[in-house]
């Protein structure tokens, strides 16, 4: 999603998100910026389609994961639509590991189109992002590696270590390790934003220690533990 990190400020977006029905996708969202200014990005270990509407033009950048938090400047009056897809989806037509902290905005064709392995699509909306989706499986242009999601949830044992790591490499252009550490963050961030003691988070997120935590999150989230124990969520 619109990796946004929570700050005690007045709101640059207005979000929106829904799930989505398709077992490629986490989750479907819709941004609106209502006024200019800065951001900062976290870090994201999963592939993302996000479609940009401004001054009434619309172009779509396929983004991969993200290994670090970004500050970035927004305009105001920009939309976006996001498609973030579960870590282990992927584009065979597109490597993984040269979207790695990128973006690869595809060319258009007329002002509702844009070329995909030279076919023109239709750019997705909010509503219909789950059949723009299907499409894309449907036509080879996104697969989902298997072994990454079974070794995630801990399912799969009978593969070595190397082969596991070569999936993982293919499918995301991140380690098994690097996707952890992202993922340990973000839940790191969640128990201080739900009120649980920096202290607490270190034991319950898995750090050595609080100062390996706010290494951590200063690096993949752009914010210490106590900026975010004390910042109000955008999402």
């Amino acid at each position: 999603m619109l990796q946004v990190a929570p700050r005690r400020t007045t709101l640059v977006f207005d979000l929106e998100t829904r799930q989505s029905d398709s077992p490629l996708v986490d989750r479907v969202w819709h941004a609106r910026s209502v006024r200019s200014g800065m951001f900062q990005s976290m870090a994201s270990n999963h592939l993302m389609m996000v479609v940009t509407l401004r001054d009434g033009k619309s172009s779509i950048t396929v983004r991969g994961p993200a290994t670090r938090a970004t500050p970035l400047f927004c305009d105001a009056g920009g939309q976006w639509v996001g498609i973030d897809f579960r870590v282990g989806a992927f584009m065979p037509r597109l490597p993984a590991s040269a979207l790695v902290d990128r973006g690869l905005t595809l060319p258009g064709v007329g002002e509702r189109s844009f070329c995909l392995n030279g076919t023109a699509w239709q750019f997705p909306n909010y509503e219909n992002a789950d059949t723009f989706v299907d499409w894309l499986v449907r036509e080879g242009l996104l697969c989902r590696e298997p072994v990454v999601h079974a070794v995630l949830q801990g399912q799969l044992n009978d593969i070595s270590a190397r082969a596991v790591q070569r999936r993982f490499v293919h499918a995301t252009g991140l380690s098994r390790r690097a996707i952890q550490q992202i993922d340990r963050a973000h839940t790191a961030m969640t128990l201080l934003q739900g009120g649980t003691s920096i202290l607490d988070t270190v034991y319950e997120a898995g750090y050595y220690d609080q100062p390996h935590l706010t290494r951590s999150l200063k690096r993949l989230v752009g914010q210490t533990p106590a900026e975010i124990a004390g910042s109000t969520t955008l999402e």
